[in-house]
């Protein structure tokens, strides 16, 4: 008769990575439903109402090209960097340093979760915005806006947007 043993099997996954696994997809999910992309006028009105016409010498515009040139006015627009973090939302905030993403170890300077950068309705992504621009660098601690934006007329962006 062959002895049978009694120790527990060895499972394929740790406990909780599939309760995890399926939080992380129900998320995206849900997110990915309430996505807008907005037009640059309707972006260009919203800026406005939250107060970010010459925050920290910034103008509307500048903020429109911003959003265009790192999400294509995507409020669910998420990328993933190589080391890990991810770029959030309609200016592509880093978890690296504004967000709490799954990592504890970031210094989550904005306060808040990166998926709440993924809201239509933009008040915590504004509100982490502002905290970035009152940084030294500003609006340039976005490569977009460096690349693309700095230095150029932008009038454009806004024109024609009856603000």
């Amino acid at each position: 008769m062959e002895a049978r043993s009694w120790a527990p099997r060895r499972q394929l996954c740790p406990p909780g990575s599939m309760l995890l696994a399926f939080a992380s997809l129900l998320g995206c999910l849900l997110t990915s439903s309430q996505a807008k992309v907005y037009s640059r006028c309707e972006l260009a009105r919203v800026l406005q109402d939250f107060g970010m016409e010459g925050y920290r010498a910034s103008t509307l515009a500048d903020w429109v090209c911003l959003a265009y040139f790192t999400s294509g006015f995507n409020t669910a627009a998420v990328d993933h960097e190589a080391d890990g973090s991810t770029n959030n939302g309609i200016f592509q905030i880093n978890s690296r340093k504004w967000c709490k993403n799954l990592n504890p170890e970031v210094p989550n300077l904005c306060q808040m979760y990166c998926s709440d950068l993924l809201n239509p309705n933009l008040k915590d992504t504004v509100i982490c915005a502002m905290k970035i621009v009152q940084q030294p660098q500003g609006l340039a601690s976005w490569e977009a806006w460096r690349r693309r934006c700095q230095g150029k007329d932008l009038s454009d962006w806004v024109d024609g947007c009856d603000l």
